[in-house]
């Protein structure tokens, strides 16, 4: 199995080197990450400048300027020849909780790569330490979708608490929960007086009840959360052309 392992921490990430040196059990694993922390890129792409590519070992571990979701593509596109077999995006460096996912890298390249016909799978911590415990269910999420593979139009949205593995109660199959509006930016002068602003930290747990991907972490479970490429919102279809006709 050719393994495409990206992420938006970064090349020389810790959580990039752990997925890949658990992946490297079961499949053949070629890294293309950003060249520096592109966390919160989304599903970005440069278009206004050719992206740059450092080749750090090869056939193995390449490096580009660029997003994580440009990684995707031009390793899909363009270095890769057969395709891989899977695209696997992580360790991110913390959660990709509910709507965390709207924002992420991690989970915007996992995005790119079913977006190129390829199952695709988001893995994050939910912290700092335990990157083993996360790189562990990596393996067996990847090992089980070569038996029960993905629909078409979905991604997984794996998130794992920050415990040893031994103390990790099992798998949730779990819905997105959301929070509350982010807090304020932060507003501070630079040394030369002028304003800077950063953006304030997330908003507070909303919807974390049974069920949540939140809920999941707090038990000590890890949460997998299937999420679809395609956003339309089907059930709305028929509401908005019956609006529609009231104007033509």
């Amino acid at each position: 199995m050719k393994i495409l392992v990206s992420n938006d921490d970064g090349i020389h990430a810790h959580g990039l080197r752990c997925l890949s040196d658990a992946l490297s059990e079961i499949g053949n694993v070629i890294i293309v990450a950003p060249d520096r922390n592109r966390s919160g890129a989304s599903n970005s792409l440069t278009l206004d400048s050719p992206l740059r590519i450092d080749t750090l070992e090869e056939d193995k571990r390449y490096s580009v300027k660029g997003t994580p979701t440009d990684c995707v593509h031009f390793a899909v596109n363009q270095l890769l020849d057969p395709w891989p077999d899977i695209v696997v995006s992580g360790i991110n460096h913390g959660a990709n909780l509910g709507d965390d996912v709207i924002y992420s890298g991690t989970v915007a390249a996992a995005t790119e790569g079913r977006h190129m016909g390829l199952p695709a799978v988001a893995m994050s911590l939910v912290g700092e330490t335990h990157f083993a415990s996360a790189a562990h269910y990596a393996k067996v999420i990847v090992q089980q979708l070569q038996h029960h593979p993905l629909p078409s139009d979905q991604i997984l949205n794996v998130n794992v608490p920050d415990l040893p593995l031994d103390q990790i109660k099992g798998i949730k199959i779990t819905r997105l929960g959301n929070r509350h509006r982010d807090e304020k930016m932060i507003a501070m002068l630079d040394p030369r007086g002028k304003p800077v602003y950063w953006v304030g930290p997330p908003g507070a747990k909303q919807d974390a009840g049974e069920g949540t991907d939140f809920h999941a972490i707090e038990q000590g479970f890890v949460s997998i959360t299937p999420l679809h490429v395609d956003m339309t919102a089907y059930n709305s279809i028929a509401e908005l052309i019956n609006w529609v006709k009231e104007y033509q």
